[in-house]
């Protein structure tokens, strides 16, 4: 199934796509009366009529296009003949017999779909929609600042052709540096939304793949030892599906997620020490990990891998 994300489908935020400036000036100042951008000093002169001459006629070319097929038929015969090189067979050590252990316990398949606990979820429902309004008025903004660029990128040009070089030059420079300036407000802007996402969507993570979160504890009770995608079963009965049951669960546990205000960084935040770190989270699994050394290692969020 398709991995749940915010649609934060935000690319003029980071690549806002105005016309080059210089360029654009320049061309239609040339239209005019003459570049304005190239220092009278510098000015091309009119090109020479080298179309008047005629050009020196090639010299005589051996015709090969018979040597060149016989030469392709040669080739394709020499590889279908070519025969596999011999190469060397180092000795590999034999595998030893391996001994005899128990059996592992009947499988008890158990079908969850996490798209639809995420559907059923208040707490996924409340930061989808706090953090699509932000999304929202981002992009919004990007929009007016982008119109108001090309306002005034189509007024320099109705005055290029009255300002002096070293004006209009200035004027370019201001725009430029405008434009830059908006990328960078803006992609913070855009990372800041992300990473508060990234906060909320963490919480309902835990809850429910931890090793004690509500998933294990639905399966556990039902005596399941393994749970699958709901995707991907052809045909299941009735009682292997938990999906309702653990988004019901879901609600009474995290109702509401935790969600960084509209503008606060996530990442100074966390540097405020108010609340526990990504940081935090990964020391402490890296000590059970030394504590349990046997133990198969955790292979990611299947939120996140969902495809």
């Amino acid at each position: 199934m398709s991995r749940l994300t915010l649609p934060l489908t935000l690319m003029t935020v980071t690549a806002l796509t105005f016309m080059p400036v210089r360029q654009s000036i320049a061309a239609d100042a040339s239209e005019g009366n003459g570049a304005w951008f190239v220092p009278k000093t510098a000015q091309p002169s009119a090109p020479a009529a080298a179309h008047h001459h005629a050009a020196p006629a090639p010299a005589a070319v051996p015709d090969t296009t018979g040597m060149d097929e016989a030469d392709d038929a040669g080739a394709q015969e020499g590889e279908g003949q070519q025969a596999a090189p011999i190469l060397p067979l180092p000795p590999v050590p034999a595998s030893p017999a391996v001994p005899k252990e128990d059996a592992p316990p009947p499988v008890t398949v158990g079908l969850i779909s996490v798209q639809g606990v995420m559907q059923l979820s208040t707490a996924a429902q409340e930061m989808q929609q706090v953090l699509g309004e932000r999304r929202d008025r981002l992009a919004r903004a990007v929009q007016k600042e982008e119109g108001d660029w090309r306002e005034e990128q189509q007024k320099l040009q109705v005055q290029a052709r009255t300002l002096t070089s070293d004006q209009l030059q200035l004027r370019v420079r201001h725009l430029q540096e405008r434009r830059a300036k908006d990328q960078r407000d803006f992609s913070n802007k855009a990372r800041i939304i992300q990473e508060a996402y990234q906060v909320a969507f963490h919480q309902i993570e835990r809850v429910l793949e931890q090793r004690d979160g509500i998933i294990a504890k639905v399966a556990a009770a039902h005596g399941m030892n393994l749970v699958l995608h709901a995707e991907q079963a052809v045909l299941h009965v009735d009682g292997q599906d938990i999906t309702e049951e653990v988004a019901d669960r879901l609600n009474k546990v995290l109702p509401h997620v935790f969600i960084p205000g509209d503008g606060v960084d996530p990442e100074v935040l966390a540097k405020s020490g108010k609340m526990p770190t990504t940081a935090d989270e990964e020391r402490l699994m890296n000590q059970a990990a030394q504590q349990q050394p046997a133990e198969a290692p955790a292979k990611g969020s299947i939120l996140r891998r969902q495809q």
